[in-house]
């Protein structure tokens, strides 16, 4: 066991140190430029789509898939997962205050990737067999690659996900809330883990309608208390703000100058910890979030690739950003280094710094946001893989994948198997590969999409809404 943990962690060192960081970062430049830099030009749109979409009449969810906000809801309830908390925290231990900077750039490349995996997915949507609207990389690789190539490619990518998210990341997720409610309330992991494990069959069985309808009411609830508890800290800490931003900008380039930083942070770290915490942060060229985005009704796939978007803007830029300035301005980072050999990491580090101001209660405010987030994660994750294992073997198979889901939840909260959790990791760098294989591949058809939509789509609109 030993061995082969050891031979995982060789593998996702290289993959997600130096493989997938030029790979996610060479696709976001790549799309950026072939879409003139969407993420620029269509932010406006977007944000408009998202908030309407917020405040308007949602819609109900059917066999004909979700409404655009439902399905972004969902798409975020999985990128706004534990990493939100506790890799942003580590990603600063390591790599200093500068490696927030380098998340903001990972996640503005990664919003013109997100955006052409978004397109791709609703261009290439189909109805099951069962009569259920459904879509993903799985179908835009074979569209890709209309050969045995493409079949296998395909393949991979969906065994990868299912194992990666369906069973070992809601696994993790699931050992998150259940360690995070042990330190603040004292109840038995094994306790949470049932909890949690009934209410994700409850919410399962009900199929896409109760999906959207459950992450369509937690991700704007789960987002608000999340902010509001971090500005929150942050106004409270608001003489550190201007400090704050210094260190994040200049640490970038000289983490060394930075006093009270990271302990060994070089420019080295802040960028690789930076770059890869937003890119897995947000999972944009993951392949994950365009199976929700693939269920979107919509006019126009451009549409959707707007709202994708936006559900990198706020993973990163918003949440992701609260929990890196909560730890800068409160100054735990130093001060954990005082009181603690060695240093906190990971969530740990982050309700040290929401206990500099709350005392037991920023316990007690991350458990509640680790329940949250890591329970929407589960929902989404299981979603995404419920659409590859239609793929595979059939809607028939998808009431025994929901089992299997349920048991993995409820044996992840009762330990951590560093095996376990280090093959999700490396699983879920993975299957970047056959995705952004398949995206690359298809760079005319994401320029065809989007143009199409500038050059006769929004000028039609335009021109009906003038009569």
């Amino acid at each position: 066991m030993d061995t082969l943990n050891n031979i995982v962690l060789t593998i996702q060192h290289y993959l997600a140190d130096y493989i997938l960081i030029v790979a996610l970062f060479c696709a976001g430049i790549w799309f950026s430029i072939q879409t003139k830099f969407i993420q620029v030009r269509g932010f406006k749109r977007g944000i408009k789509q998202v908030f309407g979409g917020l405040f308007s009449k949602k819609g109900d969810a059917g066999n004909d898939g979700m409404s655009s906000f439902q399905a972004l809801a969902t798409a975020i309830a999985a990128q706004v997962g534990t990493g939100n908390i506790a890799g942003a925290a580590t990603a600063i231990a390591l790599g200093g205050p500068g490696a927030i900077f380098w998340m903001w750039v990972a996640a503005f490349l990664g919003m013109a990737t997100i955006y052409s995996e978004a397109l791709m997915a609703q261009k290439y949507k189909r109805v099951g067999a069962d009569g259920v609207v459904t879509g993903g990389p799985v179908y835009y690789i074979r569209a890709a690659f209309q050969g045995a190539f493409g079949k296998i490619l395909a393949g991979i990518f969906a065994v990868l996900l299912i194992f990666a998210l369906g069973f070992m990341g809601n696994a993790v997720q699931s050992n998150s809330i259940a360690v995070s409610f042990h330190t603040a309330f004292g109840i038995p992991q094994w306790i949470m883990g049932l909890v949690v494990a009934v209410l994700a069959l409850f919410i399962f069985s009900g199929g896409m309608k109760r999906i959207a309808k459950v992450t369509e009411t937690m991700v704007p609830l789960m987002a608000a208390l999340y902010i509001i508890g971090s500005l929150i800290v942050i106004i409270y800490n608001w003489r550190n703000i201007p400090l704050a931003f210094y260190e994040i900008f200049v640490g970038a380039f000289a983490p060394q100058s930075i006093a009270g930083g990271a302990v060994g942070a070089t420019i080295k770290l802040a960028l690789t910890k930076g770059v890869a915490r937003g890119l897995f942060s947000n999972e944009a060229g993951m392949g994950s979030t365009p199976h929700a985005h693939a269920v979107a009704k919509v006019e126009h796939p451009v549409i959707q690739g707007h709202a994708a978007m936006i559900g990198v803007f706020i993973d990163t830029f918003i949440v992701l950003t609260m929990t890196a300035l909560v730890i800068v301005t409160s100054r735990a980072l130093p001060l954990s280094y005082d009181v603690v050999d060695g240093g906190y990491t990971g969530a740990e580090l982050s309700q040290f710094a929401y206990s500099t101001l709350y005392g037991k209660g920023g316990e007690i405010f991350i458990a509640v946001c680790m329940f949250f987030f890591a329970f929407s994660t589960i929902v989404g994750w299981y979603f995404f893989g419920q659409a590859n294992i239609k793929y595979l073997f059939g809607s028939k198979a998808v009431p025994i994948y929901s089992a299997l889901v349920c048991v993995c939840v409820f044996l992840g909260s009762l330990a951590q198997v560093d095996l376990v959790w280090n093959m999700a990791d490396c699983f879920n760098s993975m299957m970047v590969i056959p995705n952004i294989i398949g995206l690359l591949a298809l760079t005319g058809m994401v320029k065809k999409v989007h143009d199409d939509y500038f050059t006769n789509f929004l000028p039609a609109q335009k021109k009906s809404s003038k009569k």
